[in-house]
């Protein structure tokens, strides 16, 4: 192990009990929408839901813990203060928040996204296979691509609305938190 990678004496605990709990939340939500859109059965939703939560949950974290040491000052200071005492020092950092929380949504969504394609390929599920046809004319063929093209589309528009419920649930128990 190399000298400087040493674990912090203090862990955000409050904050890693909040994930547990989002990810507690986003789990059915996200279940949900993939059983009623997709149409996997429940048992089938539920373990996607779970996966690609679960698996982001931890691409982010790693991220937050890689990237946090190279935070400006101010930075550390301002999420120090909100982790800890839940306020802020100065008013600059709302604005921060906000763009934040915006590159939070989307980086999610992708990598849930990706995530999901890549659980979907790797367990040869119905809605990642293509149907092969023997022979088929140039109609067919079309109409198939186009399938394929609106089964993708689908499912980035079922993570994006699941993605999109989930974390409106988590921004009004948050809202709900600081009041």
């Amino acid at each position: 192990m190399p000298e400087n990678w040493m674990l912090p004496r203090i862990f955000p605990i409050g904050g890693i009990l909040f994930d547990f709990l989002f990810v507690l939340i986003a789990i059915p939500i996200e279940a949900y929408v993939l059983h009623s859109r997709l149409k996997f059965d429940k048992k089938t939703s539920t373990f996607y839901a779970i996966s690609i939560n679960l698996f982001s949950s931890v691409i982010g974290w790693f991220i937050f813990f890689v990237s946090e040491p190279m935070l400006p000052i101010q930075v550390k200071s301002e999420l120090i203060n909100y982790m800890f005492f839940n306020s802020f020092k100065s008013s600059k950092s709302q604005t921060l928040i906000i763009l934040t929380a915006f590159i939070i949504f989307f980086a999610t969504f992708l990598l849930k996204f990706f995530i999901l394609r890549v659980l979907l390929v790797s367990l040869n599920e119905a809605v990642a296979k293509k149907e092969e046809e023997p022979q088929t004319s140039q109609r067919r063929r079309w109409r198939s691509f186009s399938n394929l093209k609106l089964q993708s589309t689908s499912l980035a528009t079922t993570i994006l609305i699941a993605n999109s419920l989930s974390y409106s649930v988590i921004t009004i128990i948050l809202l709900f938190r600081s009041k």
